[in-house]
């Protein structure tokens, strides 16, 4: 296994493509020459896919039907879902195919099997985070199977693997955490053997299974996540994102249409951007590929030929103080005032443990004399944790705020870099302020409302002159002249 593994290291890529990328039989059809462009390479691949567009969505509401107790609403959500697929299929592959038969039997087990599902959740009026994680597991199970048949018709051996075979995880349904010896000796017994017949294996992202092969999911955007975990464990060459953008960008180009691609981040700044609210990777991915030292490529299934960015422990020099802009919206800001304990012994840890109890992530904190602040995403808890934490303090919390982060390679290093920040958007009321922490990460708290205005401005602070060896500027150059 060793030295098929030392083989196979340079020569293998863990291509992971996004719901776009897959949405219709146009896009799987492209996505087939993506990898068919790899495999003439003489790379060998393993593919990870989402769910079709939209459909993860229409699962939720499928299952929220159904622990309404409303069941002829969530059966309609999945007839229309059961028909797309099928007429997705026929698009594939055509009418006359001699697959066609055995994958639309596929297709209609795993539809009958979720009907049968969301009867039963409707009959019993209620829905468990376990519950819905097998509903939800159906977008990414009946879209690798469609991708698996398509790569077969393009002569790719396409060949599908059942990802809740491979993807171990613990019992946090949701949100799970993967489990990463298990999964490796999964994908040794379940993968490599594909990869060495010189098939293409192909299987869904998002979803995993725990020890007692009861079903997970990795939450949402996991397809990423699943990909860095199956590069990891295969110690392959290089992982693809393969999305809808060319890459990251110097911010959302939605807000600023002169947003840049960034040619190459380092790993830990791309882990602060995805963290902090961009959009393009899920948080988790960089981690097992730091671990292996895997190379991971951020690429657009729309335009394959754009060279995307590339995301490495080392990243160039750059002469721009920042690389990209992000913005994490919807999070809340928890006072907690307490003027008589704040410096008392164990008193932070009390209102940590508070935090931990309901499994709440704490974005940024900040303490005065007599008060911490706190932003945290979830709100799910909210009532309860506030509610335990006006055991020992004052409590009041506001909503409807985002958090802005600017992500660059020693920004303690540039004298006057705070100053120039805040100077951009000396408009916008600020209420929490975050340097220090990181050398890589400068954030603060606004309302949701100034978001777009705040990342407008300071774009135009911080990237009319860019790095060309790090930032792509042929958006900006003439059209004459690309």
């Amino acid at each position: 296994m060793t030295t098929a593994m030392s083989t196979l290291r340079e020569n293998l890529v863990v291509m992971k493509f996004g719901g776009t990328s897959v949405e219709d039989a146009v896009a799987i059809a492209r996505t087939a020459g993506i990898v068919q462009g790899r495999r003439n390479k003489g790379l060998a691949a393993v593919v990870v896919v989402s769910a079709m567009a939209k459909v993860t969505d229409q699962l939720i509401a499928a299952a929220a039907a159904a622990g309404r107790g409303d069941r002829s609403g969530a059966l309609a959500i999945s007839a229309r879902l059961r028909n797309r697929h099928i007429d997705t299929a026929v698009a594939l592959l055509g009418e006359s195919d001699a697959r066609l038969p055995g994958l639309h039997a596929a297709l209609h087990v795993e539809f009958d099997a979720l009907d049968d599902l969301l009867r039963g959740i409707a009959a019993v009026g209620e829905l468990t985070p376990r519950t819905n994680d097998l509903v939800t597991s159906f977008g990414e199970r009946l879209s690798s199977r469609m991708v698996a048949e398509a790569f077969a018709q393009h002569g790719l051996e396409g060949a599908h693997v059942e990802a809740r075979h491979c993807i171990i995880t613990d019992d946090h349904y949701g949100k799970a955490t993967p489990l990463p010896e298990a999964i490796e000796a999964a994908l040794h017994q379940h993968v490599l053997p594909l990869i060495e017949a010189g098939k293409t294996p192909v299987m869904g992202g998002f979803i995993g299974s725990n020890l007692q092969g009861i079903t997970t999911t990795l939450g949402r955007g996991g397809s990423d996540y699943t990909a860095a975990l199956v590069g990891g464990g295969l110690h392959a060459g290089a992982i693809e994102i393969w999305t809808d953008v060319n890459g990251i960008m110097t911010t959302d180009p939605r807000i600023c249409p002169d947003a840049l691609r960034v040619k190459t981040i380092s790993f830990e700044e791309a882990a602060e951007l995805a963290y902090f609210g961009a959009k393009v990777l899920h948080p988790a991915t960089i981690l097992p590929a730091v671990q292996k030292s895997i190379p991971v490529w951020v690429l657009n299934s729309h335009n394959p030929g754009n060279e995307g960015t590339q995301i490495v422990a080392m990243s160039p020099r750059c002469a721009s103080p920042f690389k990209s802009i992000a913005a994490k919206k919807r999070l809340t800001i928890i006072d907690v005032v307490a003027s008589r304990m704040l410096m008392s012994h164990g008193y932070l840890k009390a209102v940590f443990d508070v935090f931990d109890k309901y499994q709440c992530a704490i974005d940024m904190v900040s303490t005065s004399e007599v008060s911490i602040s706190l932003t945290v995403d979830s709100n799910e808890k909210l009532p309860e944790i506030c509610a335990e934490l006006g055991k020992i303090a004052d409590v009041k919390y506001e909503g409807h705020k985002a958090l802005i982060c600017l992500v660059g390679e020693d920004i303690r290093g540039h004298n006057g870099i705070a100053g120039r920040v805040f100077s951009a958007v000396s408009h916008v009321n600020i209420r929490m302020i975050s340097q220090g922490a990181s050398e890589i990460n400068m954030s603060f708290m606004i309302d949701e409302e100034d978001v777009e205005e705040a990342i407008r401005s300071l774009h135009r602070a911080f990237f009319t002159d860019p790095d060309p060896t790090v930032f792509d500027l042929t958006a900006r150059l003439p059209a004459a002249s690309r």
